[in-house]
C-alpha cells in the first residue's frame, strides 16, 4: 500500500496557525518570516555562524510527554521542516511598550548597541529559559555559542543574561 503525502504544511508562528500549500522546497524559514514582515529575524552571514537569524522552534516530544524548545538558524532551515511545529520570533515575545523580561534586561543593562544581533541573543536566552528556568552562569554562556556581536564586546549582554541565573537569584540580585 502506497503512502500518500500531502502538498501542504501546517505550523504556527508566534501563536498564529499557518497553512501553506505547494511549499517551495528551496524557501528557508528566514525568507518566509521576513516575507511576512517579521524583520526582527535578520540575515547576517547566511551560513548559520552569526546567530542573527535565531528563532525558537517547539514541538511536542511524545516520548517525554512534554514540549521541547530549541534554537534554529532560520537562514539554514528549509521552511517545509516546520510542519507540525511552533516558531517563535523576537516579535512574538514582546513589544517596545511591553517587552519580555529578556528584552527588557538586555536593553536596561546596555546589551544592545547597533541592535542587529540583539534579536538572536534574545531568542537564544529565551529558549534556554524555556528549557531551564534557573540556568547556571555556564549554561547562559553556552547558550550564546552560536551568536556573534561586533559592537558590545559581549560583557553587557552576559551581564544582562546572568541576571536570570540561579546564582543571581540566590544572591538576591534580581
Amino acid at each position: 500500500m502506497a503512502t500518500e503525502f500531502g502538498t501542504s504544511i501546517v505550523f504556527y508562528v508566534n501563536g498564529e496557525r499557518e497553512t501553506l500549500s505547494d511549499v517551495d522546497l528551496d524557501e528557508t524559514l528566514l525568507e518566509y518570516l521576513r516575507g511576512r514582515g517579521l524583520t526582527g529575524t535578520k540575515l547576517g552571514c547566511g551560513e548559520g555562524g552569526c546567530g542573527a537569524c535565531t528563532v525558537m522552534v517547539s514541538n511536542y516530544d511524545v516520548d517525554r510527554s512534554q514540549p521541547v524548545h530549541y534554537t534554529v538558524n532560520a537562514c539554514l532551515c528549509p521552511l517545509y521542516v516546520m510542519d507540525g511545529k511552533h516558531v517563535v520570533t523576537v516579535e512574538g515575545l514582546g513589544t517596545a511598550e511591553t517587552p519580555h523580561p529578556v528584552q527588557q534586561r538586555i536593553a536596561l543593562l546596555h546589551g544592545s548597541q547597533c541592535g542587529f544581533c540583539t534579536p538572536g541573543f534574545v531568542m537564544s536566552l529565551y529558549t534556554l529559559l524555556r528549557n531551564t528556568p534557573e540556568p547556571s552562569e555556564m549554561e547562559i554562556e553556552e547558550c550564546f555559542d552560536g551568536n556573534l556581536c561586533r559592537c558590545t564586546g559581549y560583557r553587557p549582554i552576559l551581564d544582562a543574561a546572568k541576571t536570570f541565573s540561579r546564582q543571581a537569584w540566590k544572591q538576591g540580585a534580581v
